[in-house]
């Protein structure tokens, strides 16, 4: 099924800023769209020359602190790298900028499965904690896939400290720049059959996802439902995506 969003079209204003394109996101209508189904697409936030100069940043080896070849470990086929930081400015902006528009989700799912809310109110604060437990490594990533390429369903955990929610943007035109690419999600629900999503990522749209789990309520309470995500295979093309995880690495 393709996820259901009050978010639709929408232009990007050359003079907004990353900050406030994010703040202007109907954050309400995203809230009962992930408690509902475990993602929700946002309205445009980045424009296609924005889009374009995000992915010609895949050439520049010196950005990133690793590169990942998914068929050697086995996670599907294709590549992505791992931002070193400084972060380019939009990848900074755009990190901070969802943070805290997220942070109540995660507070709120943290309260309905009895589970601790570690998360400050700011980003810079909860980096620091990471650090201090050893997660280190910053985890701002760009993922490139051709064709023939796909993602395994996995989680991105990374380490103890987790953040609840990310955000992949498209960073390519589906139809247009490559076909197939779809972005997945399987969420295992308490005592009944595996849910799956099918989500088509547009250029410049955000997708905000669960990390790990999600709170689903039954007559028992609440209770987590494991969710894992992934890509489909790109039928042809080229698909580049912008991801951005909001704890850093061990």
């Amino acid at each position: 099924m393709n996820t259901p969003s009050r978010q639709t079209g929408g232009t990007v204003t050359a003079e907004a800023d990353l900050a406030t394109r994010v703040g202007r996101v109907d954050w309400a209508g995203v809230t009962d769209e992930v408690n509902a189904h475990g993602c929700a697409l946002t309205p445009r936030l980045i424009g296609p020359a924005e889009c374009a100069d995000l992915s010609a940043l895949y050439e520049e080896a010196g950005r990133f602190r690793s590169t990942v070849d998914m068929a050697r470990y086995r996670f599907g086929s294709g590549q992505y790298r791992y931002f070193d930081s400084p972060f380019p400015e939009p990848v900074r902006q755009l990190r901070q900028a969802f943070y805290p528009r997220l942070l109540p989700i995660a507070r709120d799912w943290a309260a309905k499965l009895g589970r601790s809310a570690p998360w400050p109110d700011t980003l810079d604060e909860w980096l620091e904690m990471c650090h201090a437990a050893g997660q280190t490594k910053p985890t701002p990533i760009l993922l490139r896939y051709r064709q023939g390429d796909w993602n395994a369903l996995h989680r991105d955990l990374y380490g103890d400290l987790v953040f609840p929610l990310q955000v992949v943007i498209g960073l390519d035109e589906p139809g247009v720049d490559h076909t197939g690419g779809e972005f997945l999600m399987v969420e295992q629900r308490p005592r009944a059959q595996s849910r799956g999503t099918s989500t088509l990522l547009r250029q410049g749209h955000g997708l905000v996802f669960t990390t790990r789990d999600r709170p689903v309520e039954s007559a028992r309470g609440w209770s987590a439902a494991p969710v894992r995500h992934g890509v489909s295979t790109v039928r042809s093309g080229i698909r580049h995506t912008l991801g951005l995880v909001f704890h850093d690495a061990a």
